[in-house]
């Protein structure tokens, strides 16, 4: 009897429903197929959104629940983005942001200890968690920077597929989130650098540019600001033929602030000057024009003496400040103390008395602020005015220059914290002849 024909009809329903499983097979692999070219499209679109523009922070967010609202997939959802070492609730659906702010995150959420996808019930957050299943931790620079917390999915839609379109759309919206405020800040570093340059413009006008050194006297200064803008001044103005003035201050706070309260220091100052107004006179004045300007809030200390050639008298106020030392040539030491307290702190000064002090021949003042003698050892011991003076005793015959050197060689040698003081070091000497 004659073989079966390949093809006879008793193998044709196999035949069939091998076709039939591979037709079904292959229209899912083609649904598959759409729906991951409809995330990444979805992912791409949300991308060139974000990046087109300078949108601000909330704006990024909102594009992103916009797009979230459009899948349909998901109808719970709650991201919490890390803010200043702090998670807080950024975007919602499904509830309102004022529900998400009562949401409590566990202590291994809020110290990033979660860094892979599970199911929210293994986390025992509470009842009021109960409509989220799945929580996505998303990860930049190997640093949690958010969770997605996600509930509510539809029937028909595979879990496993919507967590990597869900995780690829909260890493763009963070990514964007962080390129934004780096270009904001940025753009503040900036405005930063350049309130700085101008302060520090500001500041270098007011130091004098050119010191005497003639027949009669010697001067020298050193200023080491502790920030970009310092808060310590200094300034020597010839009045006239006989008389000049010398004048270390240091203001109260550092920055712009400071710089500007200076500069308003040295134009009143200045401005007294010129109209021959005597010492007695311009420490008030300089002490109300500061008042009126800071209200109190911010102070001065400040040395001013003026010296006259002809008669070797320097009439000074000490407003406060660190007592200046005149170092005589037989080692003897006066403390420069006569004044009054720190300008700027009240409307009216008390007791203010001007000092007079006749200087030697050969003689040595120097003026400095306190981050001179505030310098700390590994023990905590204060190099101190009793440092200062040993380091002048030792030195007092060297050229100022040479001199001043030494004394922040010594100080940087004492110092625990080496050459990074803890205050600006100004020194203004003057040696008469």
């Amino acid at each position: 009897m004659a073989a079966a024909a390949p093809n006879s009809p008793a193998q044709n329903p196999i035949d069939t429903d091998l076709l039939a499983q591979r037709d079904e097979q292959l229209k899912q692999l083609r649904r598959q197929l759409q729906i991951k070219q409809f995330e990444l499209d979805t992912v791409l679109g949300v991308a060139h959104d974000m990046t087109a523009r300078d949108h601000s922070v909330d704006e990024l967010y909102h594009m992103l629940r916009l797009t979230l609202q459009g899948q349909r997939n998901v109808v719970q959802l709650v991201l919490f983005a890390r803010e200043d070492d702090q998670f807080r609730p950024r975007l919602v659906l499904g509830c309102d942001l004022a529900t998400a702010e009562k949401l409590h995150l566990s202590s291994e959420l809020l110290h990033g200890e979660i860094r892979d996808p599970q199911a929210v019930e293994d986390l025992n957050l509470g009842p009021a968690w109960e409509r989220y299943e799945l929580i996505l931790p998303i990860l930049r620079q190997r640093q949690v920077v958010a969770y997605v917390f996600v509930g509510g999915f539809r029937s028909d839609y595979d879990r496993a597929q919507l967590m990597p379109f869900l995780t690829s759309l909260a890493n763009t919206l963070m990514g964007a989130v962080e390129n934004r405020r780096l270009q904001a800040q940025r753009v503040a570093d900036a405005a930063v650098r350049k309130e700085i340059e101008i302060a520090q413009e500001v500041q270098a006008l007011l130091f004098p540019r050119k010191l005497p050194n003639d027949n009669d006297l010697a001067i020298e200064r050193s200023y080491v600001p502790h920030t970009e803008i310092g808060g310590d001044y200094y300034d020597v103005v010839e009045i006239d033929a006989d008389r000049l003035l010398l004048c270390v201050a240091d203001v109260s706070g550092k920055g712009v602030p400071a710089s500007l309260l200076m500069s308003n220091f040295q134009a009143g100052l200045r401005t007294l000057l010129r109209q021959g107004v005597p010492l007695a006179t311009v420490v008030p004045e300089l002490n109300h024009l500061l008042f009126r300007n800071s209200g109190g809030e911010k102070f001065i200390t400040a040395f001013l003496g003026i010296y006259d050639r002809r008669t070797r008298q320097l009439e000074y106020v000490n407003a406060g400040h660190n007592d200046p030392l005149l170092l005589a040539d037989n080692g003897h030491v006066t403390t420069l103390k006569t004044g009054t307290v720190m300008l700027g702190i009240m409307e009216e000064l008390p007791m203010l008395r001007v000092g007079q002090v006749a200087i030697p021949r050969h003689s040595l003042l120097l003026l400095y602020t306190d981050g001179l003698t505030e310098v700390f050892d590994a023990d905590g011991n204060e190099f101190g005015e009793e440092g200062v003076l040993a380091v002048l005793h030792r030195n007092r015959y060297l050229p100022l220059p040479k001199l001043h050197q030494e004394m922040l060689r010594t100080i940087d040698a004492y110092s625990s914290r080496g050459s990074h003081f803890a205050d600006d070091v100004t020194m203004l000497s003057c040696r008469f002849k």
